[in-house]
């Protein structure tokens, strides 16, 4: 993947992605670098290689690293963002982890439970928070430009999963931090959006109960009879950033293949 689509100079858009190194958050960043988008990586484990494996140069990716439940490293890492590139245009939420290992409601424990708040919540919330404000600060170089935050929920938004209640709760919660943002944000010119991926095939869905899915994806319970794809996602991703739905804030766009429409009966 290259980034030849994309005009040269530092005009063109810079998106941050949270969670990019592999599974969605990498189909998403792919995306983007096709949309014209510079990209910001940021994922926990070191990895100065990133922009050589995806065959572009330092101008058109950076990676950082950072685990977003780190709320004191959020204002370091943005700030150095920034300076890179020279602007922000766009933060795609898309960090998180999995309920693993999968846990009866009523055996899991505290721990568990806070780790999945601590990076798929609270980590999101402070980071979206510091990007907000600093796409504030920075409105008077920004005039016509489309600026955006994305958060990457789940069909666990809505859909029950009593092994994966940590995961469920997270989730759901940051559907209304989608909403909360929105309406706050709307009024200084930048947009919040929610995607909700459905049936993924990712290593995350992968060290689950992939067997289930595939049941359900061979009784019809999904509309479109096959896993999802992170380019699905990614092209879903870009086309919002890139501001093709502009009349739009603080709802949830499902990529999931009509599976939020009840089964025929």
């Amino acid at each position: 993947m290259t980034d030849s689509k994309a005009e040269s100079g530092p005009a063109r858009p810079v998106a941050i992605v949270s969670g990019g190194l592999q599974g969605l958050g990498l189909g998403i960043a792919l995306e983007l670098l096709s949309e014209g988008f510079r990209i910001a990586v940021i994922d926990l484990p070191e990895d100065p290689e990133m922009p050589d494996r995806l065959n572009v140069g330092l101008d058109s990716c950076r990676y950082y690293q950072l685990d977003i439940a780190d709320l004191a490293g959020h204002e370091d890492v943005l700030s150095e963002i920034e300076a890179d590139f020279g602007r922000m245009d766009c933060l795609v939420n898309n960090a998180g982890i999995a309920a693993r290992p999968l846990t009866d409601i009523l055996d899991l424990e505290a721990p568990a439970f806070d780790q999945s708040v601590d990076v798929n919540l609270k980590g999101t919330f402070f980071l979206t928070q510091k990007f907000g404000r600093k796409l504030i600060k920075a409105k008077g170089s920004a005039k016509d430009v489309y600026r955006s935050i994305i958060i990457i929920t789940s069909i666990a938004a809505e859909m029950v999963s009593t092994e994966r209640s940590q995961y469920c709760v997270t989730k759901s919660a940051l559907s209304m931090v989608a909403k909360l943002f929105a309406a706050r944000l709307a009024p200084e010119g930048i947009h919040v959006h929610e995607v909700r991926p459905g049936f993924m095939q990712t290593a995350m869905t992968a060290s689950g109960s992939s067997g289930r899915i595939e049941e359900l994806l061979g009784d019809e319970f999904v509309p479109i009879r096959r896993w999802g794809q992170a380019e699905d996602v990614g092209r879903a991703v870009a086309s919002l950033a890139a501001g093709r739905l502009p009349y739009m804030t603080g709802q949830p766009l499902w990529i999931a293949g009509g599976l939020n429409i009840a089964p025929n009966l």
